[in-house]
């Protein structure tokens, strides 16, 4: 155990597939703490102790998609739906800027549309006049044409984030209903890379029918697409969909998803060694010091949120997601005092682009 970490912690891309799902299998806890360990000085060696902000503005819930695991699904239709105004979006983003986040994230629904498109580019015009280079915006709307994502970079968009939900492209069908093509997911990956965006990109953890071998690819996955950062987190079921509405939610069964979610991160982080990786909300649904462990174990992002509450309610893409009463303020104040309890800083006004983009 302690030759494999001090191989990964050597250079990046230093473990095979059958050494990273080694690494992924560790179940007890003092070999969990030499894991998290390793991928800890991992990131302080290229970021530091140091977390950056995202933050998050749910703009809409309204989707066309409908996966099986996804509590906004179309299919799903006891969910009251919201748009935000621009005014709204702007208004959540002017906090965003005051607060010193340095950084947004504007996710939605994917929606391919013109009017759809033109709005988006729009509000991100608006944003790059007011703030200019100040306020990092990082775009989470799904599948879309290389013209849009052309469009919405050329109007201030400067990270993209498109998760693959697995790179194994059996596992990804069982997720979707037909007409969603796995193919298509991936090139939209390639165009935004191409296109000059900082790429970010990421699983679901924990899914019914995977394995650790299924992750320890979707880690080589996140390699092979040149990923600069990712956004991951477990699987948490939502009753209202076909996943997840026969999964009971247990107290083992959150105890075993957050430990796989925080192996994940470990383990990513001593492959990948420079990316961003998020710790996510999910990870606090499943234990209120989850996203604290999550920057312990070698993540060094977390995406507030920063929606009105009166909107929050409505975007749940996974059960029991917290602080949905919370308003963004409280929020900060509370991030602030986890952050500085494990030891770590805030990186206030700052951009916190991926040092792997910068390579």
């Amino acid at each position: 155990m302690l030759e494999l970490l001090q191989k990964a912690q050597e250079k990046p891309h230093n473990l095979s597939l059958v050494e990273l799902e080694q690494l992924l299998s560790v179940s007890s806890k003092e070999e969990m703490e030499m894991l998290f360990k390793a991928a800890y000085s991992v990131k302080e060696r290229y970021i530091g102790r140091r977390v950056s902000l995202r933050g998050l503005i749910e703009w809409s819930n309204i989707c066309n998609k409908n996966c099986f695991y996804c509590g906004i699904r179309a299919g799903n239709k006891k969910i009251k739906r919201f748009r935000l105004t621009k005014e709204e979006i702007l208004a959540t983003a002017d906090f965003v800027h005051s607060a010193g986040y340095g950084s947004l994230v504007i996710q939605g629904g994917e929606l391919e549309n013109s009017a759809n498109t033109e709005f988006v580019a729009d509000v991100l015009r608006e944003i790059k006049s007011r703030w200019g280079n100040e306020l990092g915006v990082t775009l989470s709307l799904g599948e879309q044409t290389e013209e849009v994502y052309k469009l919405w970079r050329e109007a201030g968009a400067h990270r993209y984030l498109l998760r693959i939900e697995s790179s194994d492209p059996e596992l990804y069908k069982s997720l979707h209903p037909q007409g969603h093509s796995f193919e298509r997911r991936v090139e939209c990956l390639h165009t935004l890379k191409r296109l000059g965006y900082q790429l970010g990109t990421g699983v679901m953890i924990g899914l019914p029918n995977q394995t650790l071998a299924h992750l320890a690819r979707d880690i080589e996955f996140f390699a092979q697409v040149d990923a600069d950062m990712i956004g991951m987190g477990p699987y948490i079921p939502h009753q209202d969909t076909p996943l997840g509405e026969n999964i009971p939610v247990t107290a083992e069964y959150m105890q075993q998803q957050l430990l796989l979610g925080l192996r994940m991160i470990a383990v990513t982080r001593l492959y990948l060694h420079d990316v961003n990786i998020a710790s996510t909300t999910a990870l606090q649904a499943l234990a209120p010091d989850g996203r604290e462990r999550g920057l312990l174990a070698g993540a060094n992002v977390i995406m507030p949120n920063a929606t009105a509450v009166g909107y929050r309610a409505g975007y749940q893409l996974y059960a029991n997601k917290p602080n949905l009463d919370e308003n963004a303020e409280e929020t900060m104040a509370a991030l602030e005092a986890s952050v500085k309890s494990i030891g770590e800083t805030l990186r206030l006004n700052e951009l916190g682009d991926s040092p792997h983009a910068k390579a």
